[in-house]
């Protein structure tokens, strides 16, 4: 794909940005004073939790007023066996469906439907109307169970005091969309298919330190890990399980583009009617769901494609629609839709950080058949000076006063949530003069147009992101600065159905990396270990593993292997957060990623449309069961 005209983006001479080259800002650091709570009204706590005298979402609140985090609550809340799928106190209906058609608009449309090869935010979505776990994160930082009866516990003797092993008990009279009941067997085969290196699933890290699982009858099974497990929830509370009955016969080789032509079946409160890629989804309600009188809707249309700003108009001002998925707007003009009065926005926190990556192979030299290779390291961007260079012409106080907006805040960590995992070392820094002198420093020197070199190569970058405006001027925010100092940048837009695919032998996906700089936006579950698994050296994509990996920007570096793996087996959660600190630094520090924003998850609803949970752990459709219309 060609580079974009900068015109395209939007013309950046009519923003007053109104800074100077130069600023600088530390990651605050909040010392607060804890109010203490002794050991037995803590336990007298959880007693009431267990009793159901008190909602697990107030005990989480009340640990907060003494400085405990949500995830930590839910981490003491494992012990207290949780209700399945609670229902919302607010309405209760008497019977599925009568509620029509939901109308949403998802303009950063989905390429797969599919739980273990889904790539990016989208499609792990979507994948939820369809697809469910055996439990998922709740609103809170709890885990909630859905194909489960109960979350595994020690109390209940089906939890392991160091995580080693855990016992799931299966939710009872659970079909799939077609009518096959849901059994144990069908847990035991989506471990089997993920860990299947013929597959090549994208979801292969979850699973990857389950030693076995025995099936002790058709309803429970045991999950033995390879070691203590600090977070053994991270196996199969993700995207969603597969029936084994259809999908049994694609695995392995061949599996992803076979399963493109396999239709959705999972257990999900909607069953696929219609699927066109990039452009229409039609789901109709599973009339034998095993929630009692859910789903509300009869059907769901999603329409895909688009742009961000008709996405929100067709819901905030038009009325067309009932809900738009991730909203990308400028601030300015999003306040301007607002003012139509049919719907709301919803600004939901999230663990999603949006970055820079600085590739470091070559892309433009080819080696046994294969561009950004880690046998072609990166000409520049493997020095330092470079990348540090590039993160001080970043100017975050205009992207997000002018363009951002209530969609991200400034940071400059990779790592950001939960809480307790920040690091507080972090700096970030616009300025330019400083990006000069390091560069004079390196050996870059400027020619007659301004442009440095050394060694006869221009400091000259091809920057790739996905379509959208407000990226495009991020981009162009970025481009301008660093041309101040010397560094020369080509902006170029992929559509973000192409960027995101999960098709890997499309060379203009983010996985290919075929650029010197990409633009996007990550999201991290409760716990960080597999987040941070991108930066392990073992998961650097390449020809060789069908460019599977996770290593997206080819880094590698012996000491932050060293910290991921002893995180992955420390059990205190002191020890382990202080270790994931120092992965974030390391990689925040080296540069080869750089912090931008911390972002929220902006999305439109209509006035009447009620029961969306704004959960930042879960997909927004992890709930759509429990969404209603408001008379």
């Amino acid at each position: 794909m060609g580079a974009r005209n900068p015109s395209d983006a939007g013309d950046l001479s009519g923003l007053d940005f109104g800074v100077g080259s130069r600023y600088r800002c530390r990651t605050p650091h909040r010392e607060d004073d804890l109010d203490q709570m002794d050991e037995q009204a803590l336990r007298d706590t959880m007693a009431q939790v267990e009793q159901g005298r008190l909602t697990r979402r107030r005990f989480v609140q009340a640990m907060a007023a003494v400085g405990l985090g949500a995830p930590m609550a839910g981490a003491l809340l494992s012990r207290t066996p949780a209700a399945a799928q609670p229902r919302d106190a607010e309405f209760t209906p008497t019977r599925r469906g009568g509620g029509g058609t939901l109308r949403v608009l998802m303009w950063d449309a989905p390429t797969f439907l599919h739980p273990h090869f889904g790539r990016g935010l989208r499609d792990f979505t979507v994948s939820r109307i369809f697809y469910e776990p055996l439990a998922a994160a709740a609103a809170d930082g709890t885990f909630v169970p859905v194909l489960a009866e109960e979350m595994p516990n020690r109390k209940a003797g089906t939890l392991a005091k160091d995580g080693q092993w855990v016992v799931w008990r299966l939710k009872r009279n659970v079909v799939w969309h077609d009518g096959a009941p849901f059994t144990a067997d069908d847990v035991i085969f989506n471990w089997q298919f993920a860990m299947d290196p013929a597959t090549a699933a994208g979801t292969q890290a979850a699973y990857e330190d389950i030693t076995r699982i025995e099936r002790i009858d058709q309803s429970t099974v045991k999950v033995v890990f390879k070691r203590p497990q600090p977070f053994w929830q991270s196996a199969f509370t993700g995207g969603g399980l597969l029936p084994r009955h259809i999908f049994e016969s694609v695995k392995g080789h061949g599996a992803r583009d076979a399963i493109g032509m396999v239709p959705a079946v999972g257990t999900g409160p909607y069953r696929l009617q219609e699927w066109r890629p990039g452009d229409f989804i039609r789901a109709e309600l599973h009339k034998n769901y095993h929630v009692p009188n859910r789903p509300f809707f009869d059907r769901i249309d999603i329409k895909c494609g688009g742009d961000a700003v008709g996405a929100a108009r067709a819901v905030l001002q038009t009325g067309e629609y009932d809900f738009a998925y991730y909203l990308l707007v400028e601030e300015e003009i999003l306040r301007r839709i607002e003012q139509g009065g049919k719907g709301r926005v919803m600004a939901i926190p999230s663990s999603g950080v949006s970055f820079i990556q600085c590739n470091q192979t070559d892309p433009w030299r080819e080696v046994d058949g294969e561009r950004s290779s880690v046998k072609a390291p990166h000409p520049f961007l493997t020095e330092q000076p470079v990348r540090t260079a590039l993160s001080l012409v970043i100017d975050r106080v205009s992207i997000q006063e002018h363009l951002v907006g209530r969609t991200g805040q400034i940071t400059a960590n990779f790592l950001n949530s939960p809480e307790r995992f920040r690091s507080q070392n972090s700096t970030w820094e616009f300025n330019v003069d400083k990006a000069n002198d390091l560069l004079d420093q390196a050996g870059w020197t400027r020619g007659a147009d301004g442009v440095r070199a050394k060694n006869g190569r221009r400091l000259r970058m091809l920057f790739q992101a996905a379509a959208n405006a407000t990226v495009q001027k991020v981009q162009l925010v970025i481009k301008q600065a660093a041309a101040r100092a010397g560094m020369e940048m080509e902006v170029k837009a992929v559509p973000a159905s192409v960027f995101f695919a999960a098709d890997v032998n499309n060379v203009d996906t983010n996985v290919r990396f075929l650029a010197d700089l990409q633009a996007y936006t990550v999201f991290t579950g409760l716990d960080p270990q597999l987040f941070m698994a991108q930066f392990v050296s073992w998961e650097i994509p390449s020809k060789e593993n069908g460019w599977t990996g996770r290593n997206i920007p080819r880094w590698r570096s012996p000491e932050f292997d060293r910290l991921w793996r002893k995180a992955e087996a420390e059990m205190d959660p002191v020890k382990r957060a202080a270790l994931f600190i120092k992965m974030n630094d390391l990689v925040v520090q080296s540069a080869v990623v750089i912090p931008v924003t911390w972002r929220n998850v902006l999305h439109a609803a209509a006035n009447n449309l009620q029961g969306v949970e704004p959960n930042s752990w879960d997909s927004i459709f992890g709930r759509v069961a429990y969404w209603h219309r408001s008379e």
